[in-house]
């Protein structure tokens, strides 16, 4: 794989937000993001992670013309769940007066095939929390037999737009037993523009659960942290998180990266290293609402380790990082 340097000129996947890239059992990669017309979820193949730069991208649905399903498709992840392929995505819908924003739910999809990139994706429907409220962004893992889900909803009874959540699954689309609040906005990081904590991300290692998230308006703005909880914790219980109190990954104008965020993570081609995978602008002035600016890229860093067995984002992203 040729190297990836410092140069945010150059992204690894141009025109593509919230990405996700799934490493799985089969030996492949596969890629999805938010495109720059919110109005449809495509999924990338690959036996490398080189590959998915230049992997033909394939429709796996598209929006509604009307309805709960028609508007601004947003942050769309893959998982294998059970032998069978899971999509978690967000989307709204279109009204005679407004454009469904900041009107989402929490939507999944499945598939049966081996190949996801091939077969039928049946809709499972809305995915059901607490409240009936501005709701994205959820990703799903496994703890010690236990599926999990961890969301961003807005909590009609907290002033902000939104907080992160966790909760046990019954199936991969359905919640079961209590949910959790495990980061709110409360910093001042975290708050400009927007009130904001989303894009959780999960990284278990040396006994700890990490969940990544990102902050404020998705201008230059942007930036991300995490909550870390140890793996022996009771995972619902508020108090086994903790919330870094600083930003860990923000805008830096001498690398010309700015607003990084919304992340995931997956694996070098062999296995060896954790790569950390998020989104930024190669430049900080934007005409509009940030949100309809399609230049949010894909980039990819190995991710490097504090001597304390925490994430380095920001170390990450200044080194020559995937070979």
């Amino acid at each position: 794989m040729r190297d990836y340097h410092t140069d945010f000129q150059e992204p690894f996947i141009a025109q593509r937000a919230d990405p996700l890239i799934y490493k799985h059992t089969d030996g492949h990669y596969y890629f999805t993001a938010s495109v720059p017309e919110y109005d449809r979820i495509e999924l990338r193949r690959s036996a490398t992670l080189a590959g998915l730069r230049e992997a033909e991208p394939v429709v796996i649905w598209r929006k509604y013309e009307t309805g709960p399903l028609s508007a601004n498709i947003w942050a769309p992840e893959i998982h294998h769940i059970d032998g069978k392929w899971y999509v978690y995505f967000a989307a709204a819908r279109t009204t005679e007066t407004q454009d469904g924003l900041f009107d989402h739910r929490i939507f999944v999809l499945e598939n049966g095939s081996a190949n996801p990139t091939e077969g039928t994706w049946e809709e499972k429907g809305q995915l059901r929390t607490a409240w009936e409220s501005f709701a994205l962004d959820a990703t799903s893992f496994e703890h010690r037999g236990v599926r999990y889900l961890v969301w961003a909803q807005k909590d009609p009874n907290i002033p902000g737009n939104s907080n992160l959540y966790i909760s046990e699954m019954s199936n991969p689309w359905t919640l079961r037993g209590k949910q959790t609040m495990i980061a709110t906005p409360e910093h001042d990081w975290e708050i400009i523009g927007f009130k904001v904590n989303e894009g959780p991300a999960v990284l278990k290692r040396d006994g700890r659960i990490f969940i990544s998230f990102s902050a404020s308006a998705t201008d230059f703005n942007y930036c991300m942290s995490h909550l870390a909880a140890s793996e022996d914790a009771d995972l619902l219980d508020a108090a086994s998180w903790t919330k870094t109190p600083k930003p860990l990954l923000k805008t830096d104008e001498t690398l010309g990266m700015f607003g990084p965020g919304h992340n995931s993570f997956t694996k070098t081609d062999d296995g060896a290293e954790d790569v950390l995978v998020f989104h930024a602008r190669n430049y900080k002035e934007i005409t509009g609402d940030p949100l309809y600016d399609p230049n949010r890229h894909t980039y990819v860093r190995v991710l490097k380790w504090h001597d304390d067995g925490t994430p380095d984002y920001e170390g990450s992203v200044r080194l020559v990082q995937v070979k």
